[in-house]
C-alpha cells in the first residue's frame, strides 16, 4: 500500500468514526464542531471506540444474540492493541489506533474505561465507593483521555496540568452524573441498573443538580488555561450540559422516570454559539 493509499484510507476512517458521533449525540458531535483541527477529528474517534464499548453493554450485542461478556473482552483486547499496528480492517478501530499513537494516550484510562464497562454487566446497584471508581472509569478517564488530545504537543506548568486534570474530571463526572438522572427511567426499567443512592425523588435530585453545578464550575475554570483551539468546544459541552442539568432541576423528580430531558437543537445552537464567542 503506497504513503497516498494510507492516507485515503486515513480519512476514510476518520469520516466513520465522525458518523457515529453525529448517529449518537448530537451535543457532542455540535460541541466537536468546535474544536479547531486535528482535535476534532481525534476527539471524534476516541468517541467512536467508546459508543460502541456502551452499544456492547447497552443491548445491542444481547440483542444480536452474541454474549456482552465475550463480545466486551474481545473488543478491550482489540482496542489495547490496536495502537501498536498501523492498519486495521475496522475503519474506527484504525482511526482510534492512530489518535492513540498520536496522542499518547494513556492504556491505564482505557483500561479503567473498560472495567466500568464490565461493571454494567455484573453490578445492578452501587456502593459509594463502587460508584466513586465507575464514574472515574466511565468518564473522568474519557476526560483525561480528550486532555490528552488537546495538550499533544503542549508543555505546561505542572501546576496548570494539574489545575487542567482536575477540570477534565469534574466535566466528565458532571457529564456522567447528569445522564444519571435524564436516563434514570431507562436504566431502571430497560436494563435493571440503579446507579443512584436510593429511589429519585425531589430532594436527592436537588442534592445530585447542586453537585453537578458545583463540577462545571470548577471545570469551567480551567477552560482558559486549554490551548485557544480547544476552548470553544469543551465551552460549548459545558454549556449544554448545564443547560440540561438547569432542565433537571427544574422537572418533577416523578417526571424522569418516563420522560428523558433534551435541550431543544435550536436552544443547543444558541448555547454552542454562546460558549464560542465567550472564548475568543
Amino acid at each position: 500500500m503506497t504513503a497516498t493509499n494510507l492516507a485515503r484510507y486515513d480519512r476514510m476512517c476518520d469520516r466513520a468514526a465522525a458518523q457515529v458521533i453525529a448517529a449518537y449525540s448530537t451535543s457532542f458531535a455540535l460541541a466537536a464542531k468546535a474544536l479547531g483541527q486535528p482535535e476534532r477529528k481525534h476527539i471524534r474517534n476516541i468517541y467512536a471506540m467508546v459508543r460502541i464499548a456502551d452499544e456492547l453493554v447497552d443491548g445491542t450485542a444481547a440483542e444480536a444474540h452474541e454474549c456482552p461478556e465475550t463480545a466486551l473482552d474481545m473488543y478491550e483486547e482489540q482496542v489495547l492493541h490496536a495502537p501498536h499496528h498501523r492498519f486495521h480492517t475496522d475503519p474506527v478501530l484504525h482511526a482510534y489506533a492512530r489518535t492513540h499513537r498520536e496522542c499518547e494516550l494513556d492504556d491505564a484510562h482505557v483500561r479503567a474505561f473498560f472495567a466500568s464497562m464490565r461493571a454494567d454487566l455484573t453490578q445492578t446497584s452501587y456502593s459509594a465507593e463502587e460508584l466513586d471508581t465507575y464514574i472515574y472509569g466511565s468518564a473522568e478517564a474519557i476526560g483525561l483521555m480528550c486532555l490528552a488530545v488537546f495538550l499533544r504537543g503542549a508543555g505546561p506548568a505542572p501546576a496548570e496540568r494539574a489545575t487542567m486534570e482536575r477540570g477534565a474530571r469534574a466535566l466528565g463526572s458532571a457529564f456522567q452524573k447528569v445522564n444519571f438522572l435524564r436516563d434514570y427511567g431507562e436504566d431502571h426499567r430497560e436494563l435493571g441498573r440503579v446507579y443512584l443512592a436510593g429511589p429519585l425523588d425531589d430532594a436527592l435530585k436537588h442534592t445530585l443538580t447542586t453537585h453537578i453545578t458545583a463540577e462545571l464550575d470548577q471545570a469551567r475554570e480551567a477552560i482558559p488555561l486549554l490551548p485557544r483551539s480547544a476552548r470553544g468546544g469543551v465551552a460549548a459541552a459545558e454549556a449544554l450540559f448545564r443547560e440540561l442539568n438547569e432542565m433537571i432541576e427544574a422537572a418533577p423528580a416523578a417526571e424522569l422516570a418516563s420522560t428523558r430531558i433534551c435541550v431543544p437543537n435550536h436552544r443547543k445552537l444558541v448555547l454552542t454559539a454562546r460558549a464560542i464567542a465567550g472564548q475568543r
